[in-house]
């Protein structure tokens, strides 16, 4: 199926999404640290990215513009992951920033992939 990277600090909710993903068939890579996404997705070459919103260090929005800079990563769908559903964190991350989806924590297991499946290239 799909590669995917999984950036999120929380590592509980990291293994649960890369165990529900992986399940589905994807090749999942998980990274922890924010401040590492970047270089993980150089090495990765993932066709997806499952972002948190909000980490310690850089957040979600910096990971975001950080991969947009890099040429091989400038179209690739970016789901933001987030415990807030605030509007204006909606507004930023799809309507500024230009993310492919905004998914709310906690998420429904079949919602998720519904959703994941919806912005895979082969979708």
């Amino acid at each position: 199926m799909a590669r995917i990277l999984v950036v999120d600090d929380e590592e509980d909710m990291a293994k649960v999404i890369s165990l529900v993903l992986t399940a589905d068939g994807h090749e999942v890579r998980v990274q922890l640290s924010p401040d590492l996404a970047v270089s993980t997705a150089e090495e990765f070459s993932p066709e997806l990215v499952v972002l948190d919103l909000v980490m310690p260090g850089m957040d979600g929005h910096q990971v975001y513009r950080a991969l947009r800079e890099k040429p091989q990563f400038a179209n690739i769908p970016v789901a933001f992951l987030t415990s807030r559903d605030r509007h204006i964190d909606l507004m930023v991350g799809l309507h500024v920033l230009g993310a492919s989806d905004y998914i709310t924590k906690p998420f429904d297991r079949s919602d998720l992939l519904r959703r994941i499946r919806k912005l895979l290239p082969s979708a």
